[in-house]
């Protein structure tokens, strides 16, 4: 997709973790698209990430893939200083970088637990204690935090994956206000079931399609598109410490 005519985000950086495949993958795209420069970051799939990078680059877009494992400081650092040596400046960041490893809690190991906390819940601190420090020098950037509504309704067979995401809730909020007074917004966005490699083998799906009002799972690109619009839109400058549902009216407050 090529960068649309009001290219709202010209000239910025954008880091968003996870970004090789489903929501994070079309974040990526959604951001290139309103002209930001774009860390595609990955764990361990180059080739993906790679193919995410050629898609912006072929879009006349710009980008470029950095590994990192977000969950663990050093790594984390290293990214960061990456992309300021190369780039100077971070606009905006997506937290989206995550793993689930499901099963009830009286069977779940201790390390199944440890591994969703570290990079779901930790490489959210990690990467936003990193990034805000540039962020205000600017006194200015955008945080989006990807969460799920399970962090606000719990779902069995994930107490490691559904406390990792309420945790992520409340550490926005806080963020949100600390970072406030220098200009810079975090917000949370919380997806319901998305149509993406995490959900392909869900057993129980004409089960949850009953509990969804519009019966259908998202799409990856209908996330992107609110991150889009809180990366990128002018009335989104107005809007911090939220937590938006897009989960297709599953979750009614």
């Amino acid at each position: 997709m090529a960068a649309s005519s009001e290219a709202r985000l010209q000239g910025q950086v954008a880091v968003v973790t996870g970004a090789s495949r489903g929501i994070g993958r079309a974040a990526a795209i959604a951001l290139a698209a309103e002209g930001a420069t774009v860390i595609v970051n990955y764990a361990s799939s180059s080739q993906a990430a790679d193919a995410v990078v050629a898609e912006i680059t072929g879009a006349g877009g710009q980008a470029m893939a950095l590994q990192a494992d977000v969950g663990q400081t050093d790594q984390v650092d290293s990214l960061v200083n990456t992309v300021m040596e190369k780039y100077g400046r971070v606009d905006v960041l997506v937290n989206n970088a995550g793993i689930a490893r499901d099963t009830l809690l009286l069977r779940m190991k201790l390390e199944d637990w440890q591994a969703v906390i570290d990079l779901n819940l930790t490489g959210v601190f990690l990467c936003t204690r990193a990034i805000s420090k540039i962020m205000l020098k600017q006194r200015a950037g955008r945080i989006i935090n990807i969460t799920s509504v399970v962090g606000e309704m719990g779902n069995p067979g994930q107490a490691n994956y559904s406390a990792a995401k309420a945790g992520v809730i409340g550490f926005t909020k806080t963020v949100a206000k600390e970072l406030a007074s220098r200009g810079i917004t975090v917000n949370a966005v919380a997806p319901g079931f998305i149509a993406t490699d995490m959900t392909a083998d869900i057993k129980a799906a004409e089960e949850i399609l009953k509990l969804i009002p519009l019966g259908r799972y998202g799409q990856p690109e209908e996330v992107a598109g609110l991150i889009r619009f809180l990366a990128a839109d002018a009335a989104a400058a107005y809007i911090t410490g939220q937590v938006i549902n897009i989960d297709g009216g599953m979750v009614m407050a």
